[in-house]
């Protein structure tokens, strides 16, 4: 398997932007609500801890058989960040697995951002090499379920460190 790299993908109203060490100051201003860690645990990164992690995510992936893609959501009308989606694919004996995640910053939730996001994340994936999508959400996360339904995953009913995993196949 060849190393995907994260393009710039848009969708009506948002730009994925591949991420960079740069965006780490306005993205710490827009995950700094404790409440997104409500259900993954932890709490905000500083600006100097988050262009740490961008840092070592904007590297790349030790195995190069792993591909890390990681994106910022730009809400195009009103010219800011307002959240991530990331991808990350490996091999598998049944073709690629792309596992995704989101995280939308509160004061843009409820307005589809996460959804029109994660969709066209999921659609650019099935353009890849991935055979398979992947999304771990705790159970009670009712907004992630949502948006994982709207990317066409389905849970399985597996569960992954108190999360269920959702998946969708992709038809080659």
């Amino acid at each position: 398997m060849s190393t995907i790299v994260a393009q710039a993908i848009s969708t009506a109203r948002l730009d994925l932007l591949p991420l960079h060490v740069e965006h780490a100051a306005e993205m710490a201003a827009v995950l700094s609500d404790p409440a997104l860690h409500a259900f993954t645990g932890g709490t905000p990164d500083t600006p100097q801890a988050l262009r740490s992690r961008y840092q070592r995510m904007t590297a790349g992936s030790p195995d190069p058989a792993v591909s890390w893609l990681n994106w910022v959501i730009r809400l195009r009308g009103e010219a800011c960040l307002t959240g991530t989606v990331q991808a990350t694919i490996s091999p598998s004996g049944h073709g690629p697995i792309s596992e995704v995640a989101w995280v939308v910053g509160t004061p843009w939730q409820g307005r589809g951002i996460a959804t029109e996001a994660a969709r066209e994340l999921v659609d650019w994936l099935s353009q890849q090499q991935a055979q398979t999508v992947i999304a771990h959400i705790h159970p009670e996360h009712q907004a992630s379920a949502a948006v994982a339904t709207a990317a066409g995953l389905t849970p399985t009913g597996e569960w992954h460190e108190d999360e269920i995993r959702w998946r969708r196949s992709i038809r080659r």
